[in-house]
């Protein structure tokens, strides 16, 4: 997503963005690839192994508020002093497209799944792989994992339109605390069949299994669509869902915080 949406900048362009760490990674290495600078917003907080992996990538990073407010802000204001070209993390259409690759792939790979499960944020994950996923199945059924500490987008999908956090959300899947945006919003409106919160206690017990079991690094927000399968609520509602695909969406976190997390 980050490449195909630095692709459409006009070369040497500066690339800008606002990101907790994934897709700031992302958007880093698409503009060393595509030869521009890229300066990257992060939240103070965010953890310490995404902004080191942001300036290895030879990024610019300003450190802001950590509040949905802030970021924007500051990534509006980098772009105007730059003269960048604004890539937003989740609502920008060149990334959903981009990321919508993911499911093609998945579904290349592994043939006639019921249903896929991904992990909700900002949107511009789900929004694409929805997107690509019922062009090549129309009957597959998409579902969205979200924290219930961050469950704008179930409360949006229920009312028809966006509505934004009542307050900061304070959830350990901190790669899923952004807000829907107005291009990938008609997306999860009417191609995402449900959306499934959970809990944090849920959300690390995921991840837990998933380090424990298949020996992979996943980071919480990744843990969020293991921990909607493993739920009473997907067993109730998509129970003949027989051929299931996560998308485990990052394993980037600090180590002294899975430590604390799988203790």
């Amino acid at each position: 997503g980050a490449l195909n949406a630095s692709l459409q900048a006009p070369p040497g362009v500066p690339v800008v963005t606002h990101s907790s760490g994934n897709h700031a990674q992302a958007l880093a290495l698409a503009a060393k690839l595509t030869e521009r600078e890229a300066h990257i917003v992060m939240p103070n907080n965010a953890p310490q192994v995404k902004k080191d992996a942001v300036l290895g990538y030879g990024a610019n990073v300003t450190l802001c508020e950590p509040t949905n407010a802030a970021r924007a802000a500051a990534a509006d204001a980098k772009a105007k002093e730059t003269g960048g070209h604004l890539v937003h993390p989740s609502d920008d259409v060149h990334v959903m497209a981009g990321q919508g690759t993911l499911a093609i792939e998945f579904l290349e790979d592994v043939a006639n799944l019921d249903c896929l499960v991904v992990p909700l944020g900002g949107g511009g994950l789900i929004s694409g792989v929805a997107t690509a996923a019922k062009a090549m199945n129309p009957n597959i059924l998409i579902v969205g994992a979200e924290p219930a500490n961050a469950d704008d987008a179930f409360r949006s999908k229920a009312a028809g339109k966006i509505l934004g956090h009542e307050q900061e959300p304070d959830t350990v899947a901190d790669g899923l605390k952004t807000l829907l945006g107005e291009h990938n919003f008609p997306i999860i409106r009417d191609l995402v069949d449900r959306i499934i919160l959970v809990q944090e206690q849920e959300i690390v017990d995921g991840m837990k299994l998933v380090w424990g079991r298949m020996k992979l690094c996943i980071e919480p927000s990744a843990g969020t669509g293991v921990a909607a399968v493993l739920s009473d609520e997907f067993k109730k509602e998509c129970g003949n869902c027989k051929r299931v695909g996560v998308i485990l969406c990052g394993g980037n976190i600090d180590l002294a915080k899975a430590a604390k997390l799988l203790a």
